[in-house]
């Protein structure tokens, strides 16, 4: 959804919004500048990757599968969009769930952005967030299909690697969800 369409415009900052803020169609503020896949903003006028639409209620399983594309696709920023949606749409008992797997996707996306400090800390942060949801009842470990033990150990293992260093090329590093 681009707002621009509908706002004034102001011309010497080319397609940037008069104001300086860009609004949704409720007026909420919302950056509508252009994406690359790792989330990071693109100058307005750039040729970016197209959003996750937001607000998206899928049933678990295409949450699952639709996350899983876009980090096989090198995008754990839209990955991360797309367990939000589930974490604020979703039942109350499944949200640290999901709040959980968003951490994960975005600490993969700072990772990925070189962000030493804060990928390694949501990766791990995502990790506690899986495992301590699926401890908390004997039949959780494999939700939707997904394996919360292997999911967690990648992202502990990544956060180590990354705090060693090494550099990641996210679409190489995503997880497999379902083991």
């Amino acid at each position: 959804m681009d707002s621009r369409a509908d706002s004034p415009v102001d011309d010497a900052a080319s397609d940037r919004p008069v104001g300086g803020r860009d609004r949704d169609e409720e007026g909420r503020a919302r950056n509508a500048r252009p994406r690359d896949g790792l989330g990071r903003p693109l100058p307005y006028g750039a040729d970016g990757v197209a959003r996750q639409p937001e607000g998206v209620v899928r049933a678990p399983g295409e949450t699952v599968a639709e996350a899983q594309r876009l980090l096989d696709d090198g995008k754990p920023f839209h990955a991360h969009e797309v367990f939000e949606d589930a974490w604020k749409s979703g039942p109350a008992e499944e949200r640290e769930l999901w709040r959980g797997m968003a951490q994960l996707a975005v600490g993969l996306t700072h990772a990925a952005r070189g962000n030493v400090t804060g990928g390694a800390r949501l990766l791990r942060r995502g990790a506690g967030a899986v495992t301590e949801w699926g401890a908390s009842d004997a039949g959780r470990e494999r939700p939707y299909g997904m394996d919360l033990g292997s999911v967690a150990a990648w992202a502990r293992e990544l956060a180590g690697e990354v705090e060693g260093g090494a550099s990641v090329d996210a679409a190489a590093r995503a997880p497999r969800l379902r083991g």
